[in-house]
């Protein structure tokens, strides 16, 4: 069976872009050996110059799996989504569509075109059936960039968006608006340089990029003074008349591309399907399909552990991943200042996240005197994973978004440990328990189940008798073959 994989960035990217999706197009692509599974990536690679679209050979980054790596250089549709936000092409841009198909004819035919993501690349190119037909059109859902343009259905970096208001609300949705411009020319010299054999981090790369950026925003901002010289004066005119919202329309287009261009929508937990179909997406297409992952190997040589008893050893709580909003850290902080003394005292603290800005680490430094004790490390590795969680007693996983199913829920609960969960997004169908569950965004809730926790009020042989075994990545193959058959 030929397979294409298709997202925005390169899953072997040597700046790390693409969390999540590229570690499981990675795991994917290291499953799936030999030239009868290709990857293309779009939307990252630009001319100094701009010039049209075209596929190539990967040119830069590792070395492994060169034959079977291919990007879109110049494609009409900037990535991520929010770079190109608001973007109609985005929607359609037959130059960039006439390209993918080009590669397509170029190394096919393939039995599956499985697109892990349609950032970088226009919607018009899941129309496959026309150009490729036999070919099955597989989109997995690991976001929500085919009904939001800000990507995560999280408006103005605030609240989970439950109403874009006909599109409306789109239009002021984020708080720093895109430069597509500025986008573009730092995705054109990054791509220069790479291509070149100067890699992001090095000396010279990091020299260069500054400089020469440096020097291409003086001479846009000079233009952009010019042409606000040359303008006349404005010619009043009748009022238009009230039209559709372009962003309304991009999501009914959207939705339209999906239903009638993919055989299957897979989505990656309960929750991502509720929300696609609630959006419109066919219920006959869209299927829960929870991801692979190596991690799930844990599963096997761990088991889970009794908590501390009420009065002994504190409770060691852990959150892994990033200091944003959108994940609910910053809904932390906020939950364990506003915590009772005699409660924070009990519980010992790990944080696992790159620093965030002088006063986000100060809040952290503060609640340490009141807590049992409190670890932070600047980020982390899977290769540090063991030692990092080693004593952890309970993950937090707090999103204030519908995150999909983030990658640190699977790895805490591969390793037996529970997870207090928001009951936002996936996370918390990994266990099932409305015990180890709060709403979204409550301090009081939150702090309750911590209290019900120390206390030894929560049922964990309960908790993990309904648990779901995580999925392996051989697992996942097999699911996904059926999917790329029937």
């Amino acid at each position: 069976m030929r397979v294409l994989y298709v997202n925005w960035v390169d899953y072997l990217d040597t700046q790390g872009r693409g969390g999540g999706v590229s570690l499981y197009q990675r795991n994917l692509m290291a499953a799936r050996p030999g030239d009868d599974t290709l990857f293309l990536a779009s939307g990252t690679s630009y001319d100094m110059r701009p010039g049209p679209p075209r596929w190539e050979p990967m040119r830069h980054g590792p070395a492994a799996d060169r034959a079977r790596r291919f990007e879109i250089v110049n494609s009409g549709v900037m990535a991520p989504g929010h770079v190109s936000f608001g973007d109609p092409a985005q929607v359609d841009h037959p130059a960039t569509e006439a390209v993918f198909f080009d590669f397509l004819e170029s190394h096919g035919p393939f039995d599956v075109v499985h697109f892990n993501n349609l950032e970088g690349l226009p919607a018009g190119v899941l129309r496959l059936a026309d150009r490729c037909p036999g070919t099955r059109v597989v989109m997995s859902l690991h976001n929500y960039y085919l009904l939001c343009p800000q990507v995560n259905l999280w408006q103005r970096e605030r609240a989970h968006c439950t109403d874009f208001e006909g599109g409306r609300a789109c239009e002021t949705c984020l708080p720093v608006p895109p430069a597509p411009r500025a986008g573009r020319m730092a995705a054109g010299l990054d791509y220069r340089l790479k291509s070149a054999g100067l890699e992001p981090g090095s000396r010279r790369y990091d020299a260069i990029f500054a400089l020469v950026l440096a020097l291409g925003r003086r001479a846009l901002g000079l233009v952009r003074a010019i042409r606000r010289a040359r303008r006349s004066a404005p010619v009043p005119t009748a009022a238009a008349p009230a039209l559709a919202s372009p962003f309304g329309l991009r999501r009914t287009a959207m939705v339209e591309a999906i239903n009638q261009g993919c055989d299957v929508v897979l989505c990656v937990s309960d929750a991502v399907r509720d929300i696609a179909v609630s959006h419109g997406i066919e219920p006959d297409i869209a299927r829960t399909c929870y991801i692979g992952t190596t991690q799930a190997a844990a599963w096997d040589v761990t088991a889970p552990r009794p908590l501390p008893a009420p009065g002994d050893v504190p409770l060691t709580l852990a959150y892994l991943g990033y200091m944003r909003r959108d994940k609910g850290f910053y809904f932390l902080l906020d939950a364990l200042e506003s915590a009772p003394d005699d409660l924070l005292a009990r519980l010992r603290l790990v944080v696992a996240a790159r620093a965030g800005d002088a006063l986000t680490m100060a809040r952290l430094r503060a609640l340490g005197p009141r807590l049992a004790a409190l670890d932070w490390h600047d980020g982390y590795t899977h290769a540090g994973l063991e030692a990092l969680l080693e004593g952890v007693d309970v993950g937090l996983v707090p999103p204030l978004w519908a995150d999909n199913l983030p990658q640190v829920a699977i790895e805490m609960h591969s390793r037996h440990i529970p997870l207090l969960c928001s009951d936002m997004g996936g996370a918390q169908e990994l266990s099932g328990s409305a015990a180890m569950t709060f709403a979204a965004g409550d301090a009081e809730a939150f702090q309750d189940r911590l209290a019900a926790l120390v206390a030894g009020e929560i049922d964990m042989d309960a908790y993990w008798r309904n648990a779901q075994a995580p999925v392996t990545i051989g697992q996942h193959l097999t699911e996904l073959e059926r999917h790329y058959t029937q």
